[in-house]
């Protein structure tokens, strides 16, 4: 297996959007590793000159413009012989902060709670410290970090064409889930040849929700593997954290969401114990959390967890 590294410029990048169409910036073969820059932010959401800005991000600012979404994302890539029906499995050995700073923006409306709680746009940049793994809120409090990604996507099928990067899907997407973090490895139905994956929207930290519209935004590398399976095809986005068994759930009305989550993990606790549709059932209502992953990017998100502990 092969190692590649992919910085983000404006060639390897797309911005706003996931699509079938578009050409792979790498290939690489089932099993590799990729190191990938991600950058994040539009230039009104740039900070002031106590921090520095990456030159990449310049550069995307600079030679392209957001399509449909906000996110500028990595990719796509190609993994050789991935099919329709297969599961892309992405391990995420490691991430990294890249910058001193973070940003968090407010949109009157977008958040979870009404325009009159809220009516005043704003925006917020943070000190990173790396070493420490911490940023400073305004007030002083120092906030520890738990750095993931917002997006991890395969491109929708190709008769779905060009969609926007914000609303997460069964392709993934802006999945926006705290418990992807380094260690997790996540699973994705592949809808078109190659797969096409796409990373991004780095977050330094994030509560379950993401209730104001963002997390702590910033720059990450992700070091990842890409491994195909073939089998029977997963119908959406899964993982396996280092203590959980994670399965998502996304749509528009927060309770088909949470159906969603609960009966794909109730088909996948049917699939590693052995046991009955029924008797999942009953365990899922004794042992398995639901969580709402966020409110503000169109399709709702809900993930259900259960403890690896109790199934391994």
């Amino acid at each position: 297996m092969a190692k590649h590294t992919l910085d983000p410029t404006p060639g390897t990048v797309h911005w706003g959007y996931f699509d079938a169409a578009l050409e792979p910036v790498l290939q690489v073969d089932s099993g590799d590793i990729v190191v990938a820059g991600t950058v994040s932010g539009a230039p009104e959401y740039m900070p002031d000159s106590r921090y520095q800005i990456p030159p990449s991000l310049t550069k995307i600012h600079r030679d392209l413009e957001p399509e449909l979404g906000p996110h500028i994302v990595t990719g796509p890539i190609a993994i050789r012989g991935a099919q329709p029906g297969n599961t892309l499995e992405v391990e995420i050995i490691d991430i990294s902060l890249d910058t001193d700073w973070g940003w968090s923006v407010h949109k009157p409306g977008l958040g979870t709670l009404p325009i009159e709680d809220f009516p005043d746009p704003w925006i917020r940049h943070l000190p990173i410290d790396r070493e420490a793994r911490t940023a400073r809120m305004p007030w002083g409090t120092e906030l520890p970090l738990a750095p993931f990604f917002g997006i991890l996507a395969v491109a929708p099928a190709p008769a779905v064409g060009r969609v926007s990067s914000k609303p997460p899907d069964l392709h993934g997407g802006n999945m926006d889930n705290k418990e992807l973090v380094a260690g997790s490895r996540v699973f994705l139905p592949v809808f078109t040849q190659g797969a096409l994956f796409s990373i991004g929207d780095g977050h330094a930290v994030q509560g379950d929700g993401e209730v104001n519209l963002t997390a702590l935004e910033t720059c990450l590398t992700g070091t990842v593997r890409l491994t195909l399976h073939d089998g029977e095809p997963i119908r959406a986005p899964r993982a396996i954290t280092p203590s959980h068994y994670i399965t998502h759930g996304f749509d528009p009305d927060l309770d088909h969401a949470a159906e969603d989550a609960l009966r794909d993990m109730i088909r996948w606790l049917v699939e590693l114990l052995g046991i009955r549709p029924d008797e999942a059932y009953m365990f899922a209502s004794l042992a398995v959390d639901l969580h709402v992953t966020q409110l503000v990017d169109g399709n709702k998100g809900v993930h259900a967890m259960a403890r690896r502990s109790l199934i391994e």
